[in-house]
């Protein structure tokens, strides 16, 4: 099969990896990609927006499969636009996509089917937002209703600043006419699980947990994810029994409801405290960083699984995964999540050697005067499995000592928790 992943960043070189690895995958092709990916995959740089031009190259390039892998392109509809070509393509449709697209879909959606989440009002307007937020008590969350690339959260300790993530929304920070949600606070440790479903049957993928804050000890402000390790020992078989009963059984009961059956993989944000699970946010795609340590560890043949739910045939495939422990830490621009000086010149990841147990996924480079130059914010997410998590670990910051970025930041503390 001819296969095209759709994205840029240390996601997509992870899903790009694994399909690389796929006897049925003849052709590998990536838009617009990096230059990591472009070790594995012929490049195009596209614009994700742009779905007749994604089209015109499906077509010159006979592709038989396309993989999404970020939320924007499916919350605009690019599912049902390749259905209508007859090109098979994996992820959710439009309708189903406003699972994350909005906050508040989401959330209606959890009230009517007694999905548990945390309590909550969506505004249309900044002054009835702050009324309701000066009755509430601290901490609590405020979300942007749409996609922000998870900067559109805030977890406010104070009312002076949950009015300042107010007056952002707001002011269309994270996108025009946005709405809020204010949620209540809920302690205890946050796990992420994924399911790939074909509208009717689901399978469990292993459980990862993600780092979302940049600074150490869980600090400062939210970012995309600064490192992730799978499993995610807080994330037991009875809390799985539970969150497959009470939300992941409900919700794809409610989609298929709706008319719109869910297709593709549905991540479930967790919040675990005392033995249950109280659902935070659905993604319609798979994490990042948590993809890259899924990606490693999947034994099974991702394009199958793909295949398989895409062709609503769920219900007879096994998944399989290695028993190894795995983690990731991404090496990111100083000053992100907010300013950083791009075109920065990354050296020594030449002295690294990808293997079958560890991979430095590229999130954001490319080649300036042939050197290695950081594009972004995330630039790298260096990625290792063992047979226990500590070695994992081990090997990840014994690589970060190989690589000379002076202007590259990661947190020290990944997986510290699970270590504990």
């Amino acid at each position: 099969m001819k296969i095209l992943v759709l994205g840029n960043g240390a996601r997509e070189h992870s899903l790009c990896y694994a399909i690389s690895r796929s006897p049925l995958a003849t052709s590998l092709f990536c838009a617009p990609g990096n230059y990591g990916i472009s070790l594995l995959a012929e490049c195009k740089d596209l614009d994700l927006d742009d779905f007749n031009s994604i089209h015109s190259y499906c077509v010159e390039k006979f592709i038989d499969l396309i993989v999404v892998g970020p939320e924007v392109p499916l919350v605009a509809g690019i599912v049902d636009y390749f259905v209508s070509k007859n090109i098979k393509i994996f992820g959710p449709n439009k309708y189903a996509s406003q699972l994350e697209g909005s906050k508040s879909f989401m959330k209606d959606l959890c009230k009517n089917y007694s999905i548990p989440t945390a309590a909550y009002s969506t505004f249309d307007n900044y002054e009835d937002a702050v009324k309701y937020l000066k009755k509430q008590s601290l901490p609590i969350v405020v979300k942007a209703n749409g996609l922000a690339a998870g900067k559109g959260v805030t977890v406010a300790d104070s009312f002076e600043m949950a009015e300042k993530a107010l007056k952002e929304i707001f002011e269309n920070k994270f996108g025009i006419n946005m709405s809020a949600v204010i949620e209540e606070f809920m302690e205890g440790e946050e796990a992420s699980y994924f399911v790939c479903t074909d509208g009717t049957e689901f399978i469990s993928l292993e459980s990862a947990q993600d780092h979302k804050r940049i600074g150490e000890n869980d600090t400062g402000p939210n970012t995309g994810g600064m490192g992730a390790y799978s499993p995610a020992p807080i994330f037991t078989d009875e809390i799985k029994k539970q969150v497959d009963d009470e939300i992941i059984y409900p919700t794809l009961n409610a989609m298929r409801e709706l008319g719109h059956p869910y297709q593709g993989i549905l991540y479930a944000g967790l919040m675990i405290k005392n033995g249950k699970a109280k659902l935070v946010e659905y993604n319609i795609r798979f994490g990042d960083p948590e993809c890259q340590v899924l990606m490693l560890r999947m034994k099974s043949d991702i394009v199958q699984l793909m295949l398989s739910c895409i062709d609503k045939d769920l219900h007879d495939f096994e998944l399989k995964w290695e028993d190894d422990h795995c983690a990731t830490v991404v090496m990111a621009s100083n000053g992100y999540p907010g300013s950083f000086e791009k075109e920065t010149v990354i050296n020594g990841i030449d002295k690294l050697e990808n293997t079958d147990t560890f991979q430095v996924f590229h999130a954001a480079t490319a080649i300036k005067d042939k050197k290695i130059i950081a594009t972004g914010g995330r630039v790298l997410a260096v990625t290792s499995k063992n047979a226990s998590l500590s070695e994992a670990l081990k090997k990840i910051y014994d690589s970060i000592h190989s690589i000379d970025w002076p202007e590259g930041y990661y947190r020290k503390d990944i997986g510290k928790k699970a270590l504990t």
